[in-house]
């Protein structure tokens, strides 16, 4: 199944994409998140473009979509939802099933608590929708959140560092021979080009409204009941195993795996997790 690259003007942004499949069928809306681009799902599209429609941009500021400067684009969580809100539209997605990961989840969940009729499914993979998820590893960002120093926010740059993305690849891997280093060397790239550090500070900084959008998202669960699927790395030290044990609480029928993994489980587990998902679609969607 060949997968095509595209790219589509967004409100005045070039949003590139990856799509596969066949459009008759069922679609499937991937969406990436931190430091990444829709490269982390380049071996999930083929375990499900053979059943399914499916769907995966880079977000802005992120991989192959357009980077503008941040005095035109406003880089915080909700204009980037509405970038992809309209993207769905304008790439003809009436509904879809949601795959949310790390960033991804915000956005996505953004988008299906406006428009909770397009959504037939939702898979988070390490996405997360609780405070009970939220681990320690997030103490550097809450001292920014409540002081949005110059002193905080440099202190964050570390998070931009290579070493750091090759932690979120490789921490809780029981085998780190098993992740490749071309997905943490493409994100160090796209990290290091002109101006980018600046763009992922302001989400750094703008990440606290996501933690105030739970309640919006939990209350979405709640009224709709949309099925949901968690399939989970135990061992991400970011968005830890009781934020995905947390669906449960507003959507009993939550289906929970957890992986024996990090927070890049597609890095390890795609194969595995593909199979789940066909299975869990093929069970709600069709």
């Amino acid at each position: 199944m060949s997968t095509h690259f595209k790219t589509v003007d967004v409100n005045g942004t070039a949003v590139f994409y990856r799509e596969a499949g066949d459009r008759s069928r069922p679609t499937i809306l991937l969406l990436h998140g931190f430091p990444t681009s829709s490269h982390m799902f380049r071996d999930l599209i083929p375990e499900l473009a053979g059943t399914y429609h499916v769907v995966a941009p880079d977000l802005p500021g992120f991989g192959q979509t357009e980077i503008k400067p941040r005095e035109q684009f406003a880089y915080r969580f909700d204009t980037i939802a509405g970038v992809i809100d309209r993207f769905t539209e304008i790439a003809g997605l009436k509904t879809f099933a949601l795959y949310i990961f790390d960033y991804g989840a915000p956005i996505g969940l953004r988008i299906a608590a406006r428009h909770p009729e397009r959504i037939t499914a939702i898979i988070t993979q390490n996405g997360n929708a609780y405070l009970d998820g939220i681990s320690a590893a997030f103490n550097p960002m809450r001292a920014y959140w409540e002081e949005p120093t110059d002193e905080n926010r440099n202190a964050l740059r570390t998070l931009l560092t290579p070493e750091t993305t090759l932690f979120q690849y490789t921490h809780g891997v029981a085998d780190p021979s098993l992740v490749s280093p071309d997905g943490w060397t493409l994100d160090d790239a796209y990290l290091a080009r002109p101006g980018n550090d600046d763009i992922q500070l302001d989400l750094l900084l703008d990440y606290a409204s996501n933690l105030e959008a739970y309640g919006i998202f939990q209350a979405y669960f709640r009224a709709h009941q949309p099925p949901l699927l968690a399939v989970w790395g135990r061992n991400d030290p970011f968005f830890v195993p009781a934020g995905a044990e947390a669906f449960r609480r507003d959507i009993p029928s939550a289906d929970v795996r957890f992986f024996e993994t990090g927070h890049f489980a597609l890095e390890t587990h795609a194969s595995e997790i593909g199979a789940t998902i066909r299975q869990f679609l093929g069970d709600h969607v069709g």
